[in-house]
């Protein structure tokens, strides 16, 4: 028989979800059939897949070993390096520069080296982060950039953070801004673009149209110019993404006939290699956090602003 105390990050959720992900190894029809026949106890009594933990409570399973992970192995993360650029951190949130390069997640080539790897690794070091002492919680991302994209990247260090920020971001109280340079001066000095969006799984890239075409879907796109070189033709856009498409600044702001300098997949490969720019100029410089309902206990957060400072691509082309 083994034994889960429900913790602070662990209560809030319902039975079947918690017992997913602390015991991965077993099937979801043996964890139906095992609560139906009372072989899985919420209290010591019997209990439902929908019943709600709160903490202090504790789940008896009375199951074989062979489901439970006895992998005692250093964790992966700790191949990670824990270097970070903090923007921001408190009890409940870290907020980090991601640099260009490096991926958020885990990828198809499986390299340890990752954004919340390190951010793993660095609550570990500071002892703020244990998967021995966690049943069901890992600090998670709650925004995600490209790899080549850089820019601020939001960590939530416990589930209640995870939970409050994951509806606000759905319920649009963060506001999130772009950097980026265009290749050309867009005539308006700002605009609200719409066009319609479709992305190949098979290329991984996406395609843009003016009208909406089967498999399509609506994408909007608001955009400041910021400062212009007319020397070199080059624009430096501030945008706010009204829907978040895949590849939604680089692709619709081509689509106008103003690619992003730097952009290998929707650019001009003359003109990045004229300015010996490898990766696209882009960042996603500010956050802003604009709640109008209550954030429990992300409320602290109100109204306060990040922004990224020293932006290269801003200081190179624009001597901002």
């Amino acid at each position: 028989m083994r034994e889960f105390t429900i913790n602070k990050n662990d209560s809030g959720q319902r039975l079947d979800k918690f017992l997913t992900k602390a015991v991965k190894n077993l099937p979801k029809s043996l964890l139906y059939k095992y609560i139906r026949l009372k072989r899985i106890k919420l209290n010591g009594k019997r209990c439902t897949i929908s019943d709600r933990l709160c903490e202090g409570d504790v789940i008896q399973l009375y199951i074989n070993d062979e489901f439970f992970d006895s992998d005692t192995s250093k964790p992966d993360f700790l191949k990670a390096p824990a270097a970070l650029d903090i923007v921001y951190e408190d009890s409940d949130i870290i907020l980090c520069d991601k640099k260009v390069g490096l991926v958020v997640h885990e990828d198809e080539s499986g390299a340890a080296d990752t954004l919340i790897n390190r951010i793993l690794h660095y609550l570990y070091d500071k002892g703020e982060y244990s998967p021995q002492n966690e049943n069901s919680f890992t600090p998670s991302l709650c925004n995600r950039i490209d790899r080549n994209t850089s820019g601020i990247v939001i960590c939530a260090k416990n589930a209640q953070a995870l939970r409050v920020m994951n509806r606000k971001i759905k319920d649009r109280e963060i506001d999130k801004r772009y950097l980026c340079v265009t290749v050309g001066i867009p005539p308006k000095s700002e605009d609200t673009l719409t066009a319609y969006h479709r992305r190949s799984e098979k290329t991984k890239t996406v395609t843009v149209t003016d009208t909406m075409q089967p498999g399509c879907k609506t994408m909007i796109t608001r955009y400041k110019v910021i400062a212009k070189n007319t020397e070199r033709d080059l624009a430096l856009l501030e945008v706010k993404l009204v829907t978040g498409r895949t590849h939604q600044i680089r692709a619709h702001l081509a689509h106008i006939g103003y690619p992003l300098l730097g952009d290998g997949k929707y650019g001009i490969n003359a003109v990045n290699r004229e300015y010996n720019v490898k990766t696209q100029a882009l960042c996603a410089y500010k956050l802003t956090f604009d709640f109008t309902t209550d954030a429990g206990c992300l409320e602290h957060l109100n109204g306060s602003s990040f922004e990224l400072e020293n932006v290269w691509f801003a200081k190179k082309f624009f001597s901002l």
